[in-house]
Formats: structure tokens, sequence, C-alpha cells
């Protein structure tokens, strides 16, 4: 049986799939922002995916996670933008966010309460184009290539504020915007073709990181957002899972727990 196997359609995902072809994968892609994503995955339309570590909170028991493999960062992430006028601590009213992640939406609402002392500001899903908002002067949460994008640019007296770097100075912890996520099921189903791909995975991964200015040469971004800051995008990234980023995301985790974002805190299971 093929797999379905989820790609958000950011550059930030590049590294995973570059080289897939080339490391033997032979299974069905299915492209799509980190929410459709989170949906496919939730329904059973598609059996893996690197999507929002959110999701796999909100289901953890549905889901196993590929070993070693996330989208973090260390610091800036600077594809996950909150764009206001005054500074985060400073806010009141609205923020128009966008409706292409779950995780990045709920860390805005942890760094705001915990850590921002901004807890009176109210999170409203957008309901046409957050650049509209952004260029009126309204405040507004973009992420992805759309972030990239808005950052070349923005509005006079608009500032622009990294979440990861944000958390990062909170915690001092990485933060893991998204997971390799299995659907239990298809775990059970396909186990032998679920860790032939994780191994094409890490295959198409070590290529790419191996040689990064090839990847730019090639990316479609590049017309846009130029090889060396496509470059620089990247190797701010981390595609690891290792304790510290384990550590960052279980912290976020339990405080998504303690403002009433999830309703129990989830365990990580991982495919064998």
């Amino acid at each position: 049986m093929t797999l379905r196997v989820g790609q958000i359609a950011y550059a930030n995902c590049a590294p995973f799939f570059q080289h897939l072809r080339a490391c033997g994968f032979r299974e069905k892609i299915v492209s799509g922002v980190p929410a459709e994503l989170n949906r496919l995955l939730a329904c059973g339309d598609i059996d893996l995916s690197p999507s929002s570590s959110f999701e796999y909170a909100r289901s953890w028991r549905d889901y196993l996670l590929l070993p070693g493999l996330s989208i973090s960062s260390r610091g800036p992430v600077r594809s996950v933008l909150l764009f206001a006028a005054q500074p985060p601590r400073q806010l009141r009213g609205e923020i128009v966010v966008t409706a292409e992640s779950a995780t990045s939406v709920n860390l805005l609402q942890v760094l705001l309460q915990e850590y921002l002392g901004a807890p009176a500001v109210t999170l409203v899903a957008e309901s046409g184009p957050v650049e509209a908002v952004i260029a009126r002067g309204g405040a507004a949460l973009l992420i992805g290539d759309r972030a990239l994008r808005a950052a070349q640019q923005p509005p006079a007296g608009c500032g622009v504020y990294d979440l990861g770097e944000l958390w990062w100075q909170a915690t001092g912890l990485p933060f893991v915007f998204a997971l390799w996520i299995v659907r239990r099921s298809s775990a059970a189903r396909e186990p032998d073709a679920l860790r032939q791909v994780q191994r094409q995975l890490g295959c198409s991964l070590d290529r790419a990181l191996a040689n990064l200015p090839a990847l730019a040469a090639e990316a479609p971004e590049r017309a846009w957002m130029g090889e060396a800051a496509l470059l620089a995008y990247w190797r701010c990234m981390a595609y690891s899972l290792d304790a510290e980023q384990r550590a960052g995301l279980e912290l976020f985790f339990r405080l998504c727990l303690r403002h009433g974002l999830l309703a129990a805190e989830p365990e990580l299971h991982f495919l064998a």
C-alpha cells in the first residue's frame, strides 16, 4: 500500500524533500499549509506529515512521532512573526492571526499570557488577507513564506517581533514548531514502510544540509528572497529533536495546559 505523506509548502521544509526521491522515496506526496495537513492527518487522509506540534498535543493518543526529526529554532526563526506598531508588552485590543498554523497561534497566546504581561489581548482569526491588516497599522501574526515576504518591507512604524526569539529570551530553550507525526493506525498497518520513509527523510536531510548553497540555487523562493537570505534562514533552523528541544516542547505543552489551551498534558510516543 502506498503511504500518503504530507509536505508543508514552505521554504523551511525544503531540506526534508529536496533529495527524497534520490534517496529511494516512492510514496505519494500531499502538499498544503500546516492547518490543512493537520486536518488531513486527523481524519486519516494522510499517513504522516511534518505537522504542527500543537496538533500532536491535541490528539496525541492517535499519533506517534518519527524520532530525531522536527522543525525547530534556537532563537529567531524568521518566519513566525508578529507585526505591530507597539512592543508586545504594550499591546491591547485585537491581534489578527493567520489560519495557517495552530502551533504559532497558541505560542503567541502563551507568550502574551505567561511572559509578556498582555493577557487582555484578543486573538482574532483572519477573515481576509493578514497583509492588509498589517498595511493599515493593525497587529497581526504571519507564518511561513508569507511572513518572510512581509518582513522584507514592513510598513513605516511597524515593528516585527520573532516568536522564536521571544520564546528563547523567556525560557532559554528551543521551540519546536513542527514534528513528524504518524497516525497510529498507519503505524500498525505499515510499520516497515514507515521506518523506510524515516530513513529516506534522514538521507534527504543530510544531503541538503551538507550543501545548502546547492539547495538555495534550486529553490523557487530565491526569486524573491535571494540565495543569501535563504541560506541564513535555513541555518537558523534546527531539524533534529534532541533532549533540549524535547524540554522546550514539553514546557510549551505544560503552559498550554496551564492556560486552558489543552485539556490534558500529552505524552511523547515514538515509532519503534
